[in-house]
């Protein structure tokens, strides 16, 4: 699915936090959102989520306007986006198949196909041997795993990240990227990515939109 912005504007009271954005991604790019901490990065992913709404202007999800959506259309366009951040935020009394179980019940996914998909996700990021697990029991790397199996197993169209890498090491950073990149190039899903570290925007060749006190400041 594409995400286009028309002239967003988004304020908090006197405070600007999205001035005049214009931008296109097409479906299934892999883009990074780029900029330092208060730049607007997160405000944006919550305005294609529609967690908040913008000021002025206009966003568009496929071929939905978010302005002028009905609820209908958009939990259906809730659904077609998954969504991983920088603390997990996984149910840490539920295992790690739970987990998966629980979001793709929320969704109404067929339930004599759950299983299978299950198993497909937690294959796909490498967590088969740990998927009765909790939270308590995995590693950072492993968590943010199991976050991008939860993402994937409702077969999103967007994946939406919000400094996925934040809390993880190094090699952990790499490796999640890499699996980012290689769902991106396999499931032909839009991945918008959210992030801080320059070494990582500018190792991938991917396109970057650069952010500034809410301005953006350079695209490629």
């Amino acid at each position: 699915m594409r995400i286009v912005f028309k002239h967003l504007t988004k304020n908090y009271g006197l405070i600007s936090a999205l001035k005049e954005i214009d931008f296109k991604i097409k479906s299934g790019e892999f883009v990074f959102l780029a900029g330092p901490s208060g730049s607007g990065k997160s405000t944006i992913l919550k305005l294609i989520l529609s967690q908040i709404k913008p000021s002025q202007g206009n966003i568009l999800i496929g071929d939905y306007g978010l302005s002028n959506i009905s609820k209908r259309d958009l939990d259906a366009v809730r659904q077609k986006i998954g969504v991983i951040f920088q603390d997990y935020q996984l149910v840490t009394d539920k295992s790690i198949e739970e987990n998966i179980a629980l979001v793709l019940d929320i969704v109404d996914y067929p339930r004599q196909k759950i299983q299978t998909r299950i198993d497909q996700v937690i294959d796909q990021v490498g967590l088969s041997n740990r998927r009765f697990l909790y939270p308590s029991q995995l590693s950072g790397g492993e968590l943010q795993r199991a976050a991008l199996a939860r993402a994937l197993a409702i077969e999103p169209e967007i994946i939406l990240a919000d400094e996925p890498t934040g809390n993880l090491d190094p090699k952990n950073s790499w490796n999640l990227v890499k699996l980012l990149k290689d769902i991106n190039q396999t499931n032909h899903c839009t991945i918008l990515m959210a992030t801080h570290d320059a070494d990582i925007v500018k190792s991938l060749g991917k396109r970057i939109i650069n952010l500034k006190k809410g301005k953006i400041v350079k695209k490629s």
